[in-house]
């Protein structure tokens, strides 16, 4: 007997006598694993979950079982239910990355890597960087510590992305879609046509609605539409805490479009760079707005070729100078998906995963109101569900049915009635110009 197989005897016998003994379960999976006994490793994997249902780092252990074995597919669901936390372990990320990328998504991949080195550099892979040309982790913007030094310059890095979704991968919002089409992609598909008109292309759309319900989505995958550069813009990549870095900031995004064009610039919760000044204490954020506004007009430089797209839960709070024509001149509402999309929207989230002939248009029926991340949540939910079902079986892989999604929807509530109730009161009495018209029509208001 080789003293690898003493040493496996020796756990097995010690688990024998203290079953309930998580490290010790932990440690003999990990041993099995790693003496490439894929299959004990599982077994050893799903006994150890049993007394820890919620251990991100046994699941992930059990995915590497179901990887080794070629079981992908299995590897995939458990791995789905671990990274959408922000407690995921970083060799989570890794391992799904890996395995998403053999089904040909190498952005999402791209994505799960680069989080998987940012926690833990030790896991960089020289050949998974050079597929996705990153050589180390994201760099990190630093607060500068002297106090007496206001004005250091503050350093700038925003990824710029090639999303290859598009329109065929976005469910439903059709009438969104068309629109986007003629503000932006005909004047890049058709430039004779625009130009003989003096049309440029370029210009802005603001995209409103309840959270969760695809604005982010849409705008990635417009650039996707038309195989442009995006830069996806949060809060943190502009404001700081700087007099006058804010502004610099925004500038050198609008910069940094302005040299990959054509480029589509997304703000995503525009209303916090934005917001009304008339509800502004702070010059400092006046002079924020002032310089987006600038930016926007194109008035130390061109933006043709720059598409601005911006997304808020509450167009409310966004200043008004923001919706003149040639900055905002589109303001989209984007409502949850109706019944079609809704069945869409779960034909996608579902793609992948072992399950029965799923009756989504069934689901979708009784899912009225829910929005694309509450979709989602369905989706999670059933998984979740059916792997707990399959932990306590003790073995297989058992297939997502209809009920598993219906009884999903039951346990969830739309998130998109809160919004909706406060929407309401906006259309109603603070509808100048009628710009909340649609908001008013989707509640049968007008």
């Amino acid at each position: 007997m080789t003293e690898e197989n003493e040493a496996v005897s020796a756990l097995r016998a010690a688990v024998k006598v203290s079953p309930n003994n998580l490290p010790l379960r932990e440690h003999l999976a990990k041993t099995l694993l790693g003496l490439g006994m894929a299959q004990e490793a599982e077994t050893e994997f799903r006994q150890a979950i049993g007394l820890s249902p919620d251990n991100a780092i046994l699941k992930t252990g059990l995915a590497r079982a179901f990887s080794r074995q070629g079981k992908f597919s299995e590897a995939l669901v458990v791995l789905e239910s671990i990274v959408k936390g922000n407690s995921a372990p970083a060799a989570a990320h890794l391992l799904y990355a890996r395995l998403i990328l053999k089904s040909g998504n190498a952005d999402r991949a791209a994505h799960h890597y680069q989080l998987a080195i940012t926690a833990d550099p030790k896991l960089a892979d020289p050949e998974l960087a050079r597929l996705f040309a990153v050589d180390k982790p994201a760099p990190q913007r630093q607060r500068v510590p002297d106090l007496e030094e206001p004005d250091a310059p503050t350093t700038l890095d925003s990824d710029v992305e090639r999303p290859k979704v598009t329109f065929a991968q976005v469910g439903g919002m059709h009438a969104v879609k068309e629109e986007i089409r003629i503000k932006i992609i005909h004047p890049l598909t058709h430039p004779e046509l625009y130009a003989a008109y003096g049309k440029k292309a370029g210009g802005g759309i603001l995209l409103y609605g309840p959270p969760g319900c695809g604005k982010t989505h849409l705008a990635r995958a417009t650039a996707g539409e038309i195989r442009a550069s995006f830069i996806a813009v949060g809060i943190n990549d502009v404001l700081d805490m700087w007099i006058g870095s804010s502004e610099r900031n925004l500038h050198e995004l609008f910069e940094q479009a302005r040299r990959n064009k054509p480029c589509v610039l997304f703000f995503d919760e525009v209303d916090a760079l934005a917001a009304s000044r008339a509800d502004m204490r702070h010059t400092a954020g006046r002079h924020l707005i002032n310089q987006f506004l600038s930016e926007m007009d194109g008035i130390s430089a061109t933006n043709d070729g720059v598409l601005i797209l911006a997304a808020t839960n509450a167009p409310w709070h966004v200043d008004a100078a923001f919706r003149r024509p040639g900055r905002f001149d589109r303001i989209l509402f984007v409502p949850p998906p109706d019944a079609a999309a809704r069945a869409a929207i779960l034909r996608i989230h579902s793609s992948g995963k072992p399950m029965d002939d799923i009756d989504f248009d069934a689901i979708a029926k009784r899912s009225d109101a829910f929005s694309g991340a509450d979709l989602k949540a369905i989706v999670d939910t059933a998984v979740e569900h059916k792997i707990t079902q399959a932990m306590k079986d003790g073995g297989g892989v058992p297939s997502l049915s209809t009920r598993d999604f219906i009884a999903a929807v039951s346990a969830i509530k739309p998130s998109t009635r809160e919004w909706f109730a406060t929407a309401r009161n906006y259309a109603l009495y603070s509808n100048a110009g009628g710009v909340y018209d649609d908001i008013l029509k989707y509640m049968k208001l007008k």
